[in-house]
């Protein structure tokens, strides 16, 4: 029997599941084991659970939102968060640290219609997630690896390396030591294959935090290479806002006289 498998978001801006989509000759492979149940960026049919495998995008950011991914968690066998804002809030977790009663006035004409929770939440916060992919988009190859562990009944397999180990594996030279380029490579979760460093630039931590990552120990070192606290703190301030790591740096930095 094939696989049952549901895509789902929350919010977010579909980023991720059109990285799903962007697989094509891949996905045309996995379609001949897996049945899509339900995944309305791709088509309106859909079919009631039990599922498989649930594939959720998107932060939690309403009251309806924690009854939905309760109710998702309970129809699937295996739940994977995708993306930032799955598994860390996203850019939409901006707001966390601000007072959101004035956000609604200075955004919306008639702010007492808006229904949302005060800050923006990762998946795991409310419901047991089996596997969390990052990324702002997440990398195709790593969902391609574990769709494919998931339907061969293994485990899937995400190395906890950092960008920094990414960087040595294709021989890209240390941007922040070569260059002077404000990096977050030490302090990221791998897995993207170290794009940004690739073409001289650095590392801005869409994959969120590594493992025991220590974004205050990194803050000397960008200093030295020349980036204001200003500059490291909204380097810390993007995709990965709601991560705790990678809140600390940014508040560490602001910290600096």
């Amino acid at each position: 029997m094939n696989v049952r498998l549901a895509v789902w978001k929350f919010a977010s801006c579909d980023g991720c599941q059109l990285s799903l989509l962007d697989c094509e000759d891949e996905l045309l492979a996995l379609a001949e084991h897996v049945e899509i149940a339900s995944f309305l960026e791709a088509s309106s049919a859909r079919s009631d659970g039990p599922y498989d495998v649930s594939l959720v995008e998107g932060s939690i950011s309403t009251e309806r939102d924690i009854e939905r991914i309760r109710s998702i968690r309970d129809q699937s066998r295996t739940l994977v968060a995708i993306g930032a804002c799955a598994t860390a809030g996203g850019i939409q977790a901006l707001r966390n640290t601000l007072d959101l009663d004035e956000l609604r006035a200075h955004v919306y004409p008639s702010p007492e219609y808006v229904d949302s929770l005060a800050e923006s939440r990762p998946i795991s916060e409310f419901v047991s997630v089996d596997v969390e992919l990052r990324g702002c988009p997440i990398d195709r190859r790593q969902l391609l690896g574990v769709l494919s562990a998931l339907l061969a009944g293994r485990s899937p397999q995400l190395s906890p390396q950092s960008v920094c180990a990414d960087c040595k594996l294709r021989g890209t030279p240390c941007v922040l030591v070569a260059h002077g380029a404000a990096c977050l490579g030490p302090v990221t979760h791998g897995g993207c294959g170290a794009i940004c460093p690739a073409f001289h630039r650095g590392c801005y931590g869409c994959f969120g935090p590594a493992e025991a990552a220590d974004p205050v120990a990194l803050q000397p070192a960008l200093c030295a290479a020349g980036a204001t606290p200003l500059e490291i703190s909204r380097l810390y301030r993007t995709f990965q806002v709601g991560a705790s790591a990678f809140r600390d740096g940014a508040r560490s930095a602001e910290a600096i006289r």
